[in-house]
């Protein structure tokens, strides 16, 4: 049960309360559980929104695009897995508002033109991604959600030239992030992860198995260098937020992973994957062509939007489910 904090309680005590609510869906490899108090960066910065009445300010650097591979997308637009994903950051604001009157608000910063040439997916498909995540939020009529991109830094500038001025600006040098990743366990373990994301999400390459794996380790580095430059540039448009990750974090780490539906394993998101609704109502994701072997395809105006599990026996149909 949610405690409304008194107007004399601490800011600190406050900030707890909310960082507990963010608790249960930390993304993290770490196997215990923590308190609030080892994560000093997010008390500190909540802290000070709580201090002055002022709403808490989050930055989520995520929801870039949808996978360019049939395998595990319904397509290139949004579809249940995000609808689910902005309903849960809505609901978190909404529980914030009974400790700390003021509420919060969470600016998604759709990463897609930062590294679409890198992922190999066409800058029109990102932009129309991330108009239909602005629809969706206008829909849902919350003000508590926002979606921020590089046409609201650079306007409409190439993007080519948006992405060298971003990369230029802020990445970290290729040699700098080569023996980070030899020196480090954990930007190694995410060097390798979006290697093999990569190498999943190359549907055409002509070359062998080992030539692919290569090529996705040289774009792997790039990737990073330029989710560090767009990290860079988030910190400078909003330097006081609360900064969460897609990503998985270690306790006490200045971000704060979050997940934000359930998934098979901490790396799986809305836009490598499809949603799975099971028959008592709740959700999993999962690659699109194992979530077609255990449901039916329903679609949403027209789009396919997820898969629903039959209660019986394996029977497989298109559904069509209206606003």
């Amino acid at each position: 049960m949610l405690l409304t904090t008194a107007p004399d309680t601490l800011p600190e005590t406050a900030g707890a309360e909310i960082l507990n609510l963010l608790l249960p869906h930390h993304r993290t490899t770490d196997q215990s559980r923590a308190s609030a108090e080892a994560f000093p960066h997010q008390l500190r910065r909540i802290s000070d929104f709580v201090r002055e009445g002022a709403p808490i300010a989050f930055t989520l650097p995520g929801f870039p695009c949808k996978s360019p591979n049939p395998a595990k997308t319904l397509g290139h637009l949004p579809d249940m897995g995000e609808r689910l994903s902005l309903a849960f950051l809505d609901t978190l604001c909404t529980q914030i508002e009974r400790i700390h009157p003021p509420g919060a608000r969470v600016v998604i910063c759709s990463d897609g033109h930062v590294f679409g040439d890198l992922i190999r997916v066409p800058d029109d498909h990102i932009d129309a991604y991330a108009d239909e995540l602005r629809a969706l939020i206008a829909e849902s009529g919350s003000d508590r959600l926002s979606v921020f991109d590089l046409r609201d830094v650079l306007g409409d500038l190439p993007h080519g030239a948006k992405r060298a001025q971003v990369h230029d600006r802020y990445a970290p040098t290729l040699d700098a992030l080569r023996a980070e990743v030899r020196a480090d366990a954990r930007a190694l373990a995410l060097y390798r992860g979006i290697t093999r994301f990569l190498v999943e999400d190359t549907a055409d390459f002509r070359g062998t198995r080992s030539a692919l794996q290569r090529e996705c380790r040289r774009r792997a580095y790039g990737v990073i260098q330029r989710s560090r430059a767009w990290g860079a540039l988030i910190a400078d448009h909003h330097p006081r937020a609360v900064r969460l990750s897609i990503h998985p974090q270690p306790v006490g780490a200045p971000k704060f992973g979050i997940r934000l539906l359930d998934a098979p394993d901490v790396w799986t998101t809305p836009w490598h994957s499809a949603a799975l609704r099971e028959p008592d109502g709740t959700w999993t994701l999962m690659p699109r062509a194992r979530a077609q072997r255990f449901g039916r395809l329903v679609h949403r105006d027209g789009r396919p939007s997820h898969f629903e599990r039959s209660r019986a026996d394996g029977h497989r149909s298109s559904a069509t489910v209206r606003r």
